[in-house]
């Protein structure tokens, strides 16, 4: 019984070796009339974009270096701190979250130094300015700084628990 890789095929046909005058294909051999693209040695580089300015030349105008690895505060003012919390509350993402001082709960948080802080309370953010550090530790308050490391494990744990009300 004949199978498919003992089958010869007898329909190859020899490929069409262009460029070798009137003898191999025809007047032209498949190049066309005069131009570039017709000479021997002819055509455009492969990065030719028609004439218009090429991708290499317009670069240098989108200087620039983006760092991949910069992270992104969330900026909160000790001003807006006093004036949402009372004396005693803790100051986290969740709660910066529910007071709508914060769009996302899983940024990161810097504390800056504008405005007083009158209230005694506890800070746990990934940030906060010298001058923050300060007013904070004047009025008395705790200031606790979370790495970014720490916070994603227990992001992960709180993920990864199993239901247990079912």
């Amino acid at each position: 019984m004949p199978k498919l890789n003992n089958l010869k095929s007898n329909n190859r046909k020899s490929r069409s070796r262009v460029g070798r005058g009137n003898g191999s294909k025809g007047t032209y051999s498949g190049k066309g009339l005069k131009g570039q693209k017709s000479r021997s040695g002819g055509g455009v580089p492969i990065f030719f974009e028609g004439g218009q300015l090429p991708l290499v030349k317009r670069l240098p105008f989108l200087r620039g270096f983006k760092n991949r690895f910069k992270k992104q505060y969330s900026l909160v003012n000790l001003s807006s701190i006093d004036s949402n919390y009372k004396n005693g509350d803790n100051v986290d993402s969740d709660s910066l979250y529910a007071k709508g001082i914060i769009r996302k709960k899983t940024e990161n948080i810097k504390i800056l130094g504008d405005g007083e802080l009158t209230k005694k309370l506890n800070f746990l953010v990934h940030a906060a300015s010298k001058s923050a550090q300060d007013k904070i530790q004047k009025s008395g308050s705790q200031i606790d700084f979370i790495s970014e490391a720490i916070y994603l494990d227990e992001k992960n744990k709180e993920d990864k628990q199993p239901d247990n009300n079912s």
